[in-house]
């Protein structure tokens, strides 16, 4: 939801920073390793009950990840290479900070609660798969009201209140599966609205193929009669 309405603004704004930090020699790889690598600390920090620190080290996980698009960019090296890495370095991230969670609530917390971030990542993946098979069918999968800038904030607000963690994460887990939800009508809509040009070429392709296997027939027949 708030990547559909300010993407557009905010890499407006990160051109120039973009443009001086490739000046420098920092490479959009750099910075997307950069990220995960940080996203990992913050994983450690949360699950030995360091909350505060794991929050810091979210909001600079976070930097990374909103400048190497940039920097691509200001490169010319952006392309389907950076996209791929960009787009698994942030399901690895997600793995790393909600792993990193539920160890620090089956270190505190009786019971299955460390099930609760496990099931938010899962229905995570769920949305992230179905937006690359959808954009590798030509369909358009994206927005929700549970993407991953969503979902980042409502954690840091969960590290933040530690009182607020597991009704944040049950929160999360709610409104991200409402989101798979959305996209999977989204993407069936459209690929509804495909299906008779779809039929319709595939028939007529049927028909070409019986047309052709027919003239062969019939000319293996006539050069039969003529011997």
């Amino acid at each position: 939801m708030l990547d559909g309405r300010w993407r557009t603004s905010i890499e407006k704004g990160l051109k120039p920073v973009g443009a001086k930090l490739r000046r420098t020699g920092i490479t959009a790889d750099v910075l997307t390793t950069t990220g995960m690598v940080m996203a990992a600390g913050a994983a450690v920090a949360i699950a030995t009950g360091h909350l505060s620190l794991g929050l810091l080290l979210l909001i600079l996980t976070g930097l990374p990840d909103a400048l190497d698009g940039a920097v691509a960019k200001a490169a010319g090296t952006a392309g389907p290479r950076g996209s791929f890495f960009d787009s698994v370095a942030d399901r690895v991230s997600d793995t790393f900070l909600l792993g990193g969670v539920a160890w620090y609530l089956a270190s505190t917390r009786p019971g299955l609660l460390a099930l609760l971030p496990m099931a938010v990542l899962g229905a995570s993946l769920i949305i992230s798969y179905e937006r690359a098979k959808a954009e590798s069918l030509g369909f358009n999968a994206k927005g929700g009201i549970m993407e991953r800038a969503e979902r980042t904030i409502l954690l840091g607000l969960g590290l933040l209140f530690e009182a607020l963690l597991v009704p944040v994460l049950w929160l999360m887990l709610g409104l991200t599966l409402v989101t798979a939800v959305q996209r999977f009508v989204k993407v069936w809509r459209q690929a509804s609205q495909e299906r008779p040009a779809v039929l319709t070429t595939r028939r007529a392709s049927r028909r070409r193929a019986a047309r052709s296997a027919s003239t062969v027939w019939r000319q293996n027949l006539q050069a039969r009669r003529r011997r």
